[in-house]
């Protein structure tokens, strides 16, 4: 059964702090593989501490959720965590689909949406505009999907990542602000081999 709280994809009602959330998030989830979105979600995830069982992507827009699909059904073992926003999910939304259709249990999708394409001038995106990011994911067949707006939930949400009990969707509306870049590592050779020795893997 599909869980949805709150309303549609609005820029209307509450919005929290997105760096806030995922913080207490990640800091209930320590163990978890992190592959962020490129731009704002990579930088929240940085500013927590560097940590080599993070993934940074840059130059790949629409790209986080197929690689969070890859490495859940490579990894059943380990809980795996997509921290994206809601333009480059926008781009890459087909992934959905797919991740329906394969279920990982240990996949947890946590899309940061403002409502605003934050790395090309603020401009609106479609969840601002109509679209709802939570009713497609739903829609597609993805038995978990919430909208979170209370930063109280970051624990909730943390515990369901730590169980691997199915795959889940999460939208979670935050603030229109830009807290102080945190800029994660750009050359992506080395973040591969960072992540590659975090899983035990050799480096090339």
């Amino acid at each position: 059964m599909n869980a949805h709280n709150s309303t549609i994809g609005t820029l209307a009602g509450e919005r929290i702090d997105r760096r806030e959330f995922v913080a207490n998030l990640l800091d209930r989830a320590p163990d978890a593989l992190v592959v962020t979105g490129l731009g704002s979600p990579g930088y929240d995830v940085f500013a927590n501490g560097e940590r080599g069982r993070n993934f940074y992507l840059g130059g790949a827009m629409g790209a986080a959720v197929p690689i969070g699909l890859g490495l859940a059904l490579a990894r059943p073992d380990e809980s795996v965590v997509v921290i994206t926003g809601d333009g480059e999910q926008l781009m890459g939304i087909g992934a959905l689909g797919s991740v329906a259709v394969k279920a990982p249990k240990n996949l947890t999708i946590i899309i940061l949406d403002n409502g605003h394409f934050g790395e090309t001038g603020m401009q609106r995106s479609h969840s601002s505009l109509g679209a709802d990011l939570a009713g497609v994911a739903s829609a597609f067949g993805i038995a978990r999907t919430e909208r979170i707006r209370d930063i109280a939930d970051a624990d909730r949400v943390a515990k369901i990542v730590v169980a691997r009990d199915g795959t889940s969707f999460f939208q979670v509306f935050i603030q229109l602000t830009e807290p102080p870049r945190a800029l994660p590592p750009r050359d992506g050779t080395a973040v591969k081999n960072k992540f590659r020795a975090a899983l035990g893997l050799d480096t090339f």
